[in-house]
């Protein structure tokens, strides 16, 4: 009989091979599950691309968020007049940084605090050469769906700035309008919370169709088509969940 210390370190041995062996085994499925998603949102873009520029509406897509910020600056000379309106993506990805890196004449609501001069801000919007923001939805049918508290983001989208664009992770896609409605309702509620707004959903956690008067869901706009203005807007599509 061999002795117990012999047979302890056979037995350690063989549970620390079993161990790298079923963490190897995660390992792998975890780069499969990886690669997967990432064909799976290569495809989805090309079917939104296809889709979005048969109505003169610039489709990109980016892999990864690291991406974002040099493709953006590629799309906006430097120099230029931009604005953009407030999103939790444009912070994520550091677009906001480049607006702010003095490139370009920001018009930046967010540099001011008295509310007469940031509206002052967003009506001069209408007169930037880009105007950045994101969306709430965007359709495999080629809608985009914002949905405005005050309406700024709304009233810029689709009136004033020669060009805008819309950078958005791969969860806003969804199949029709109807899923884009039922994703934004689903959503407000968390950025309720984060503007620390005094609504019912900030604290059921769920839309009621309110009327308090802090409500952020006014006003919805919702895009179709751009034959008639070519190639106003672009999407940056990042293969990646962002925003909310």
């Amino acid at each position: 009989m061999e002795p117990r210390s012999l047979r302890s370190r056979r037995s350690s041995s063989y549970y620390c091979g079993e161990l790298i062996k079923a963490d190897f085994s995660q390992r792998r499925e975890f780069v499969m599950r990886n690669s997967l998603r990432r064909w799976k949102n290569e495809k989805l873009a090309q079917k939104l691309k296809k889709v979005f520029e048969s109505k003169s509406v610039r489709v990109i897509y980016l892999p990864d968020i690291e991406m974002v910020v040099e493709e953006v600056h590629k799309l906006i000379p430097d120099g230029a007049t931009v604005s953009s309106g407030g999103s939790v993506t444009l912070q994520e990805t550091g677009v906001m940084d480049l607006l702010r890196s003095g490139k370009y004449e920001f018009l930046d609501r967010d540099s001011v605090s008295e509310d007469k001069e940031r509206r002052k801000i967003m009506i001069k919007a209408f007169e930037s050469d880009y105007y950045l923001c994101s969306a709430n939805a965007i359709t495999e049918n080629g809608e985009i769906l914002l949905l405005d508290g005050s309406g700024n983001r709304a009233a810029a989208v689709t009136f004033g700035p020669e060009k805008v664009i819309f950078v958005a992770g791969i969860n806003k896609v969804v199949e029709d309008l109807d899923a884009g409605i039922k994703r934004i309702k689903s959503i407000a509620p968390m950025n309720a919370k984060r503007l620390n707004l005094h609504t019912p959903c900030a604290t059921t956690g769920f839309c009621s169709d309110c009327s308090s008067e802090e409500r952020i869901c006014e006003m919805y706009s919702i895009i179709i088509d751009s034959r008639r203005r070519p190639w106003r807007y672009t999407i940056v599509l990042i293969g990646e969940e962002l925003g909310l």
